[in-house]
This record gives structure tokens, C-alpha cells and sequence, in this order.
């Protein structure tokens, strides 16, 4: 992973890192009374690998000094960041045993947060293993999730769908505010690399039909009104061939809902290929009790 810009990020993850006393969640806090912690040490990943702004240690955590997983994150950048985590799970023999993603919502500069690496079976269940980081995002946390941000919408991404090549994902914009909020259009994207950098080069099409027909993005764009809780949707899609040339990869997609409105990065997670076209349908409200994939 290449160096994120103004971003510095710490994920303390191994077999050997932080128990329940030190494993809960702070803010650049001592540990919890009781616990007693010996000093992390750099833990070589289980490939070899070195992450830019990633820091891998271990240490003994917990009144009984038991090793456990765990991860911790650094907000070096100067405004809030939500960070997405990507583990795999791996076992003493080397083999991926499961895959997992946690999210840790609105950091604040100057912010470190740390937390227990848990897998399914709840508290403690990850010990076992080694954690392997795969992939980190980060995003500006206003508009993404947590509290209602003061635009008064929310946007998100959905995990898309894949067939053949084709490339569908959902952006979905939720009024979570105390006023109706209208949309009429499409929404204007910017894409970004992995540094999020402004990534050229790439048509954006109003519209999904020039990529595929039957996805969810040909009607003609419309009004729509949303009442406070009710929410709107845009589809991207696309097709990731890769012919001739470098292939494109934007994970990173800056959201301006309309004119005036103040952008929102997500991560969709653009696997362009070298197609070099991206279709964008219109907005259109989400049906009475359909749910986001």
C-alpha cells in the first residue's frame, strides 16, 4: 500500500497484541486499571510484507499477560476519518482461515483508538490466530456514518454485485435530517486512488445502458423528494476487461449529491480495468422497506 497522504495510520495486530484490560476502545488513554502491558514489539508479517503507515506489534496485555489480537488506529490528518480494515485470519500452518472487516467510525485528529481483533465467535475468538492486514481506507467521517452530519443526508456504498466482468454498485444517499431533501439528476463523482489522488482518464456516463442494459441505472433522471428517514440511490456500473495497458483502480469515489452540496467520500471499490468508462444512474427513492446489500 502506498503512502496515504496527511495520513498516518497505526494497526497493532498479530497473535501476540492486546487483551480485554488494554483491548477496549481509547483515545490515546492509558490502560485500564490493573492490567499490566509489556512493550509492543515490531512483528514481522507472515509474508514478509511492509505497509506504509502500518505498524505491526505485538505485547502481553491483561492482568494475566495472556497474548490475544488486536489493532490499533492513529488519526494523524486534521479532521475526523472513518477507517475501513480488511483482516485475514491465518493459522500456525500459514492458511487463511477466514476474512474480516471492521470499521472504526469518526477518529479524531490526533486520536488513537484501539480495539480487540474479535471474529465471529465473539470476544477472545481470534486468539488463536495470527492477523494478516490486507487492505486499509480512510475517509473525511462526515457524511459516511455515525451521527447525522449537519448537511442533514448520509452516504454510503453498498458491496455491488459482479457477473462476467460487470460491475454493479449502489451509492445510497439517506436523509437522516429534520427537513425534506430533493435530488434531481445524477450525482457528479470524482474518482480517487489509493493515496486519493484525482484519478484521469475515465469517462463518466449519465447513465448505465452504454455499460449494460437491465442494471438498474437507464430511466431518465427525475425529481425525487425525500422525507426525513427515507432514502435514494444511484448505481454504478462498469466492466473491468483489461486489454492493452495499465488497468485503473479508484477504491476511493468523492460523492456530490447535487450543486452546492458538499462532497462525500466512499469506497466502492472501482476495479476499472482499462475500459475507461464508468456509467452513473439518476437518482431514484428506495422503495418502502428495501434494505442496502
Amino acid at each position: 500500500m502506498r503512502p496515504a497522504t496527511a495520513l498516518a495510520l497505526c494497526a497493532a495486530l498479530a497473535s501476540t497484541a492486546l487483551l480485554t484490560g488494554c483491548g477496549k476502545e481509547t483515545a490515546g488513554a492509558p490502560a485500564s486499571p490493573g492490567a499490566t502491558c509489556a512493550p509492543d514489539e515490531p512483528v514481522v508479517d507472515p509474508d514478509g510484507r511492509t505497509w506504509d503507515n502500518v505498524r505491526v506489534v505485538s505485547g502481553k496485555c491483561g492482568p494475566s499477560g495472556a497474548p490475544s489480537t488486536g489493532y490499533e488506529v492513529t488519526n494523524t490528518d486534521k479532521e475526523p476519518l472513518t477507517f475501513t480494515l480488511t483482516f485475514s485470519l491465518v493459522n500456525g500452518f500459514g492458511e487463511a482461515m477466514d476474512t474480516i472487516t471492521r470499521t472504526v467510525e469518526a477518529v479524531k485528529p490526533g486520536q488513537t483508538v484501539r480495539r480487540p481483533l474479535d471474529a465471529a465467535d465473539g470476544p477472545g475468538s481470534a486468539r488463536a490466530y495470527r492477523a494478516r492486514l490486507m487492505k486499509v481506507r480512510a475517509v473525511p467521517a462526515d457524511g459516511t456514518g455515525g451521527d447525522c452530519p449537519s448537511s442533514g443526508v448520509r452516504i454510503t456504498n453498498d458491496r455491488g454485485d459482479a457477473a462476467m466482468g460487470l460491475r454493479v454498485v449502489g451509492i445510497h444517499l439517506e436523509n437522516c435530517g429534520a427537513a425534506d431533501y430533493r435530488l434531481d439528476g445524477y450525482p457528479a463523482l470524482r474518482l480517487l486512488d489509493e493515496d486519493r489522488h484525482v484519478v484521469t482518464g475515465v469517462k463518466i456516463l449519465d447513465g448505465t445502458t452504454a455499460i449494460s442494459t437491465g442494471i438498474g441505472g437507464d430511466a431518465a433522471p427525475r425529481p425525487v423528494t425525500l422525507h426525513p428517514g427515507e432514502s435514494a440511490y444511484a448505481n454504478l456500473a462498469w466492466r473491468n476487461t483489461t486489454t492493452e495497458g495499465d488497468p485503473v483502480n479508484a477504491p476511493y469515489v468523492e460523492v456530490t449529491a447535487k450543486p452546492g452540496a458538499k462532497p462525500v467520500t466512499v469506497t466502492p471499490e472501482l476495479d476499472l480495468g482499462t475500459t475507461g468508462r464508468l456509467g452513473v444512474g439518476p437518482w431514484t427513492k428506495t422503495p418502502a422497506g428495501a434494505g442496502q446489500e
